[in-house]
């Protein structure tokens, strides 16, 4: 049996909202609305759905950048061998859970320190961890710039992050991460402001720690090619809720739930003969499910390990 390095159970981000100057009442936003999966060590789950769904919602909290409203997010310990509530973290505890769980960011203009150099931002993390003598991380920061495609790495250490170009900000960001070989990555987009000649390098590297390390990755991405290229499973993301989750083959071949099939359509295909066949929604299939299973059970599994979501999308998508 696999062991899993994260278990989310009903995970819940709600925001309150003003009605108004003049209004006492407060709206609720349910960005994160009760969702759950698990990763096994190694493996990569992907986050798919539009732009507002909740994907980077839902990375924040597992990061603890963002208290969650409520569920439980369970991470595995090494020296107890057994899942742990990442609530109830303290000190020491807490800050080894965050060097073993780290967070590439989609925007690399925001997520780097305009007034430190590249060797600064890189080292920051080994520094507040105290791991090696200064020579070691030192080394460790060329080596890491090797890898993530910055070479000669002399030439970026002392330039600041004005001076380099969104891709290669972009690059300092993965391998700011990626030093710290953490357990778990949360990729929020990491390859969308690379240009393909390095995109692949990048995703070649994540993959080689995956499987030398046993790194696992939350992939959060909007392209469904990334997403089988990087990706063991596939959860399907849509206002706030999973609606579909299953191995990467088995969801793009065989898509069950109505936005998941929209979603697949809508797949850019490049060859200007193409016609390409309008979706039209059906929710035939999802009716079926839901008259034969209920609304009780918020997901359902189909076989092969394929769960659909029983909640009403009509007239949301």
């Amino acid at each position: 049996m696999k062991k899993n390095v994260i278990e989310v159970t009903n995970l819940e981000k709600y925001y309150e909202v003003s009605g108004g100057f003049f209004s006492r009442k407060k709206d609720i936003v349910k960005a994160v609305d009760d969702i759950s999966f698990e990763i096994p060590f190694g493996e990569s789950l992907g986050l798919v759905g539009q732009s507002g769904c909740g994907k980077t919602t839902t990375a924040r909290a597992l990061c603890l950048l963002d208290p969650k409203t409520g569920g439980d997010v369970k991470f595995y310990n090494n020296e107890t061998q057994d899942m742990e509530n990442i609530d109830n973290l303290e000190d020491e505890e807490l800050k080894k859970f965050r060097r073993n769980i780290q967070m590439i960011f989609q925007d690399p203009y925001e997520s780097l320190n305009p007034r430190w150099t590249i060797k600064d931002i890189i080292l920051e993390p080994l520094n507040i961890h105290n791991i090696g003598d200064l020579q070691d991380r030192e080394e460790a920061v060329v080596e890491i710039l090797k890898t993530v495609g910055l070479t000669p790495a002399s030439n970026y250490l002392p330039r600041y992050p004005h001076e380099l170009s969104g891709g290669q900000r972009q690059r300092v960001s993965i391998a700011r991460t990626l030093i710290m070989k953490p357990k778990f990555v949360v990729c929020d987009e990491p390859t969308s402001m690379l240009d393909v000649s390095i995109r692949i390098s990048i995703m070649d590297l994540m993959l080689n720690l995956a499987k030398d390390l046993e790194v696992s990755y939350l992939y959060i991405t909007h392209d469904l090619a990334v997403a089988r290229y990087m990706c063991n499973r596939i959860a399907v993301m849509f206002n706030g809720k999973i609606v579909e989750i299953a191995e990467t083959e088995e969801l793009l071949n065989n898509p069950i739930h109505p936005y998941t099939k929209r979603l697949i359509s809508s797949i850019p295909v490049p060859d200007p003969s193409y016609d390409r066949k309008v979706y039209d929604v059906n929710y035939d299939e999802l009716d079926a499910i839901i008259a034969k299973h209920g609304t009780d059970n918020p997901m359902v599994d189909m076989g092969n390990e394929h769960y659909i979501a029983t909640h009403d999308v009509k007239g949301l998508i």
